[in-house]
């Protein structure tokens, strides 16, 4: 028996990435692999075949320890939001933006980048365009926040969620929307 439906999307945020404490939207670093949740996660999702990737260093090494030989597809529309000026930046150097409703902080964008708002307009249509599944799509933890704001219907609502590295979330697509099956299960 499948473990996962044919209409469902799988949304696997890449393997902790070698970032060195700095804000990596569109730099591109190398994941680390850890061999116990590449393994866990490799087990659990061997029956996909259909497979879409951020061409982002840290995604495409993600796809390949958990589909070995396989050939993930890669997609641009699914790279990470753009932080403009701030990407590349030390973490503890940002601004602080203080407090602001979700939906401002949705819409602001670093001088230079685009805002999650814009970040989602460009994801959601390379999601919308996927064949029938399951697919897995290994991308950026934006990519699957975008993904579960438009399940909800509102976009700013995924900034409400944590994403860990490493982590599947499952939705399915029906013909009125998506359904949210399951959020960040851990690999381990």
């Amino acid at each position: 028996m499948a473990l996962f439906a044919t209409n469902e999307l799988l949304l696997i945020r890449h393997a902790p990435a070698d970032h060195g404490g700095r804000l990596c939207g569109r730099t591109d670093v190398p994941a680390c692999l850890p061999e116990a949740g590449t393994a866990a996660l490799r087990s659990l999702l061997a029956e996909v075949r259909q497979i879409r990737v951020s061409p982002a260093l840290r995604c495409v090494q993600t796809a390949r320890a958990l589909w070995p030989g396989q050939s993930p597809v890669p997609d641009p529309r699914l790279w990470e939001q753009d932080f403009g000026t701030m990407d590349g930046r030390p973490v503890d150097s940002l601004p602080d933006l203080g407090p602001m409703p979700r939906e401002t902080l949705a819409r602001q964008a670093y001088p230079g980048g685009e805002s999650f708002v814009q970040m989602a307009a460009r994801v959601l249509p390379a999601l919308a365009d996927l064949p029938e599944g399951p697919v897995a799509v290994v991308a950026h933890a934006g990519t699957v926040r975008a993904a579960l704001g438009h399940a909800l219907g509102d976009v700013a609502a995924g900034l409400t969620f944590e994403v860990a590295p490493l982590s599947l979330t499952r939705l399915r697509r029906h013909a009125g929307g998506w359904s949210i099956v399951q959020t960040n299960r851990a690999a381990g």
